[in-house]
């Protein structure tokens, strides 16, 4: 038996229209899974769709920071075995230029968008009691800050801290709940930080990674670890993938 087969596995990926969460559907499909894919683009999302493997996937177009898109997409979807939340955006700025404007946005997309899904997921009764997993991708930032980063680390560390909790709360159903957090890998989110930012600062981060760079298939494995049977004695972790 291979423990980490995913056929039969019917696996929710937020944020899958770019960057780790469209890494991870496509992963997860090619391990066999049964992919339900969710992003705000849907061109992008219509991509990640066609390069998935297998047969019997789903695609909803959502956007996770309006209710009725939540609703709309729980209402849809089937009894699922594991869901991924890789929506997030990287808005950095130093300290003194945060507003209330900044905290909102951030956390509204980065945190707030997980925390109501799984709360409508688990009110409409969609993850299957001994057989779910639950992913958050928080980042190894959370450990390691760098400047300008408050506000993306703040919502990361408050990702992590709601789904410990959520571990004991789930653990009586069955439902085992982690996180990975990944060092800086090559996605699109990371391109927008040299544009936004500088260069500069990437190659930096890039120099304290002893292994370089990782690739969205190196956390997208990790992932696929959690979904898998492999780890079914394995809760409220946080998983650091750091290149070293």
């Amino acid at each position: 038996m291979n423990a980490f087969n995913l056929a039969g596995k019917t696996i929710l990926v937020t944020g899958a229209s770019s960057g780790l969460g469209r890494q991870t559907a496509i992963t997860a499909s090619e391990y066999g899974a049964t992919v339900v894919i969710t992003g705000r683009d849907t061109n992008r999302l219509n991509e990640t769709f066609a390069a998935l493997r297998g047969e019997g996937h789903q695609q909803f177009a959502a956007d996770l920071t309006i209710q009725a898109d939540i609703d709309r997409l729980v209402a849809n979807l089937p009894l699922l075995n594991g869901v991924v939340y890789s929506t997030g955006i990287s808005d950095l700025s130093p300290a003194r230029f945060i507003s209330s404007e900044t905290i909102a946005k951030t956390f509204r997309i980065s945190f707030d968008a997980s925390v109501l899904l799984t709360a409508a997921l688990l009110g409409k009764k969609k993850l299957a009691k001994n057989q779910c997993s639950l992913v958050f991708i928080s980042s190894i930032s959370t450990r390691y800050p760098f400047v300008g980063g408050a506000m993306y680390i703040s919502a990361k560390a408050a990702l992590e801290a709601y789904a410990r909790v959520l571990a004991l709360e789930l653990a009586p159903k069955g439902i085992r709940v982690n996180c990975v957090a990944p060092a800086f890998v090559r996605t699109p989110m990371l391109d927008e930080t040299a544009t936004n930012y500088s260069q500069e600062a990437v190659n930096m981060i890039e120099a304290r990674q002893i292994l370089g760079l990782g690739d969205p298939e190196d956390v997208a494995n990790s992932i696929v670890y959690y979904l898998a049977d492999a780890s079914k004695w394995v809760s409220a972790t946080s998983l650091i993938l750091g290149g070293g």
